[in-house]
């Protein structure tokens, strides 16, 4: 039997761990061909199939199950020696791969980027941006980035900015026509934009004022979508009123294009974390992350 090579091995693991090819590939930022391509080769190399393959689902085969079971202890071993000598480097080397949620891409990511790789100019940054909930680290991140009500009990979380808040918007022209609202009961009469997660659910309307907690049902809703671009040109053009994290709309509201309305009914919140879990040796460029994390820094756009 020819010896497989340690980089199918890798990928079979990849492809194991995420039950599929797209999003293993997704993950490790290949093409989903290669990771196929490397899984093949190594079942002609073993001569034994590892992997059922459907339309629809990548399931492991018995064989694919027992060489996986033994291969992930045996592939951790060589991270860890990987990352001894990693060690010994004045700078973390490698990748650090982040799966986060779309508000933290937008609002808490873009101005930690540059002054961290300025400081660690060997490490590679890798971001998926995805609003699902999915286990990232069987699909190969390193850490994410959620809100508490998402993470496990079991993981290290480290605050990514100050709390944040939502915000009820509508465009001028929205508010001379339907009069603006006062009071959560006030919503019934009104109509609204709305965003839908890929889980299927959305954001519920909920004020608070003076300790008193609200869950509003949301108006007549004409335009529902995961596209936030479009979500936030509808309110802009008068479409309806829109409940959104207010630092997605502070151009607009600086500029008078949108109005924040019912702002004295406005939560605020624990913003999100970066998360990983505390069983697990966090490689050089993930420390390296953390170490900059907990350093006082400008607080974000809010």
């Amino acid at each position: 039997m020819i010896q497989p090579d340690l980089a199918d091995l890798d990928a079979f693991t990849a492809v194991a761990r995420a039950r599929g090819y797209r999003s293993a590939a997704s993950a490790r930022n290949v093409s989903a061909s290669s990771l196929s391509q490397a899984v093949r080769r190594l079942e002609d190399r073993l001569g034994v199939r590892l992997l059922n393959r459907t339309t629809r689902s990548v399931t492991l085969t018995e064989a694919g199950a027992r060489l996986l079971e033994r291969l992930e202890p045996a592939l951790g071993g060589v991270a860890i020696a990987l990352e001894a000598v990693n060690a010994f480097r004045d700078t973390p080397l490698g990748t650090l791969r982040l799966n986060v949620s779309g508000i933290v891409a937008r609002l808490l990511l873009p101005p930690l980027l540059a002054p961290f790789m300025a400081e660690h100019p060997g490490v590679t940054v890798e971001i998926v941006v995805d609003d699902s909930f999915v286990d990232i680290f069987a699909a190969g991140f390193d850490a994410g980035a959620r809100f508490e009500e998402a993470l496990d009990q079991d993981m290290i979380a480290i605050p990514l900015g100050p709390p944040m808040r939502f915000a009820l918007v509508a465009a001028p022209s929205y508010l001379a026509r339907y009069g603006t609202p006062a009071h959560p009961a006030d919503l019934a009469h009104h109509v609204a934009v709305r965003h839908r997660f890929p889980s299927g659910s959305m954001t519920p309307w909920e004020f608070e004022k003076d300790g008193q907690i609200i869950r509003a049902t949301p108006p007549r809703t004409p335009l529902v979508t995961n596209a936030l671009e479009a979500l936030g040109r509808a309110a802009v053009d008068g479409v309806g009123l829109m409940f959104t994290f207010s630092g997605l709309v502070e151009r607009e509201l600086a500029d008078g294009r949108l109005v924040e309305v019912m702002a004295d009914w406005s939560q605020t919140f624990p913003g999100p974390s970066l998360y990983y879990p505390s069983r697990r040796l966090a490689p050089g460029p993930l420390r390296a992350f953390v170490d900059f994390l907990r350093r006082p820094r400008p607080a974000p756009p809010r």
